[in-house]
Formats: structure tokens, C-alpha cells, sequence
């Protein structure tokens, strides 16, 4: 039987992450997949680690592996630390918050299932799934990261933001990830463009995004260093 691992980097996230982890619990995977959840808490503040804590003692079925962070080290850390530990054919990212349904996830595995695809990106920007109205400037960010991040990996990703990343466990497992903070979705991209032959599919999904009042997180800081993430990892290769 073929195992998904879904990696959830946390913090701060007490309030949502019983809701997404039910998601989860609730998604019928195809062919009999089976389902590794491996959340990591990196030294949140407030209370999801009792939340994470009660709903393992509740839910004892799903197996869950948590890891804690002694310190906060970013979301990128949290994700190596998850992909280090990941055991599936291929593993997923799920933020904690509700911006992402888990429902899709089969979407995502199907051109690899079918035989096609080594890594799927699930893009917010193409199909006809429902997609929450917010901020224009942030979407011409997306876009600008993402033409960028295309013009060094020869690409035609509509969406290399996206936190829906579907991936062939062995391929993101012998990556030198470095990046511990935003900067690893620019760098994960650069370096699995770089694979002999990799096959990359894009598909259309959804997305509830938070305002930042609602605890959005990623601000426009984050977005300059993303540029010199791309910079760094697709024109000097680092």
C-alpha cells in the first residue's frame, strides 16, 4: 500500500489546527492510500501545543508524529524537519490554517498516480474552483515571484507560491534545502527544476485566504527576500 505524507509546519495556530487535522481525517485517498501526518510545531506561544496534544489523545487512530521545535526557527526549518521525517511515496505540505482543503489532495496525486507526474503544484490562479477575494498587490507579488522564478528555471508555473506542493519523497528528500523561513518555496522550485527530467504538472485548486487580522502571515518583507532567494538559487545555483 502507497502512503501520502502530509507535512504541517505550525505556529501559533491554536485555533485552526483541530479544524484542518478533522479536514484530513475526513479525506478518502485514492486506491487505498494510506495517510502519514507529521505536524511540527516550531516554539509557538500560544496554546497549539496542548491543542495538537488533545486531539492526538482523541484521535489516536491517525498515528500522528508530532515534533517540536525547542526554538522558533521559521516555517522553512519546521518543513525540512518534516520532509527529513516523511516515510511516504510522496509527500504533501499543509499549512495549519484553512486557506487550503485537503479535499483536493486527490486532485494533486492524480497525474502522479496516472503515471505522468513527479512533483504537482496546485495553483490558485487557473481552474474554476472558488477562490477568496482579497488583496490585489499581493496577487501582483505572486505573479511577479512566480514569472521570475520561471525566467531562471525555464519554467511555466502559474503559481510557484502556492503552499500545495505534491512531491516524490525520494526526489525532495535528496534536496540541499537551506532556506528556514518563506524563502523555501522559491528555493524548493529552482532546485527540483534542476533534476534530469523531472516531470512538473500544475492543477487547478482553491483558496480560502486570511486577512492578516484573521493571522496571516507572510507580509511584504518576506516577498523582497523571496526575490533574492530566486536570484540566489536560480542564477547562481547555489
Amino acid at each position: 500500500m502507497k502512503k501520502l505524507s502530509i507535512i504541517i509546519p505550525v505556529y501559533n495556530e491554536e485555533k485552526t489546527i483541530h479544524l484542518i487535522l478533522d479536514k484530513i481525517k475526513a479525506v478518502w485517498l485514492p486506491n487505498g492510500m494510506a495517510k502519514e501526518i507529521i505536524i511540527i510545531d516550531d516554539c509557538s506561544s500560544d496554546d497549539t501545543i496542548s491543542a495538537i496534544n488533545n486531539y492526538i489523545t482523541s484521535n489516536p487512530e491517525m498515528g500522528i508524529l508530532f515534533l517540536k521545535h525547542p526554538k522558533n526557527k521559521g516555517k522553512g526549518a519546521a518543513l525540512h524537519t518534516g520532509i527529513s521525517n516523511a516515510t511516504g511515496e510522496y509527500t504533501i505540505i499543509q499549512d495549519a490554517d484553512l486557506e487550503y482543503n485537503p479535499s483536493e489532495y486527490e486532485i494533486l496525486l492524480q497525474p502522479v498516480l496516472d503515471g505522468f507526474a513527479d512533483v504537482v503544484y496546485g495553483s490558485r490562479f487557473m481552474g474554476g474552483n472558488a477562490h477568496r477575494i482579497l488583496f490585489f498587490w499581493h496577487t501582483i507579488g505572486n505573479k511577479f515571484l512566480t514569472f521570475l522564478s520561471n525566467m531562471f528555471s525555464n519554467m511555466n508555473l502559474t503559481d510557484m507560491e502556492t503552499c500545495y506542493k505534491l512531491f516524490n519523497t525520494q526526489m525532495l528528500q535528496s534536496l540541499k534545502l537551506k532556506e528556514n523561513r518563506f524563502g523555501f518555496e522559491p528555493e524548493v522550485t529552482a532546485k527540483i527544476a534542476r533534476i534530469p527530467q523531472i516531470r512538473i504538472y500544475e492543477v487547478g485548486i482553491s483558496y480560502y485566504g486570511r486577512t492578516y487580522e484573521e493571522g496571516k502571515k507572510i507580509n511584504w518583507k518576506d516577498g523582497f527576500h523571496a526575490i533574492y532567494c530566486i536570484i540566489k538559487y536560480g542564477l547562481l545555483r547555489l
